[in-house]
C-alpha cells in the first residue's frame, strides 16, 4: 500500500471527515464524485482518501496545503449545498477534524 498522505511536503493540512451513512444512495455516490472532482480544482487541494464500511461508516480525509485552502472549500457554493444535503438526507451523524501535518513518514515491506 502507498499512502498518498506521504507524497506531500511538510506542514500541510489534513481534514478528517468520519461518517455514518444513512441507508441508500439517494444521489450520494453522483454527488461525492462531483465534490472529488470539484475539490481536486481548488487552490491548495493536495488529494484525497476515503474508506467506507458496509456498515455504512466511512473515513475521507482531503489534504491541503494551508488552513485558508480549507475554508476556501468549505465555503465553496455547490460544496455547501452538498453538506446541507448531507445533513438532511446522507449523513445518520459525521464528524470533522483539522489536523496538521508537521511529519509524515511510511515503512512497506516487500
Amino acid at each position: 500500500m502507498n499512502l498518498l498522505s506521504n507524497r506531500f511536503e511538510v506542514p500541510y493540512y489534513a481534514v478528517i471527515f468520519t461518517s455514518q451513512r444513512t441507508t441508500g444512495d439517494q444521489g450520494y455516490g453522483q454527488m461525492a464524485d462531483q465534490m472529488e472532482s470539484m475539490g481536486r480544482d481548488q487552490a491548495g487541494f493536495l488529494g484525497i482518501e476515503s474508506y467506507r464500511e458496509s456498515s455504512g461508516a466511512g473515513v475521507t480525509i482531503s489534504y491541503w496545503k494551508t488552513l485558508e485552502d480549507i475554508r476556501h472549500w468549505k465555503s465553496n457554493p455547490a460544496h455547501q449545498i452538498a453538506q446541507d444535503k448531507g445533513k438532511q438526507t446522507w449523513y445518520q451523524s459525521y464528524s470533522v477534524k483539522i489536523c496538521k501535518v508537521e511529519r509524515a513518514y511510511d515503512f512497506e515491506n516487500m
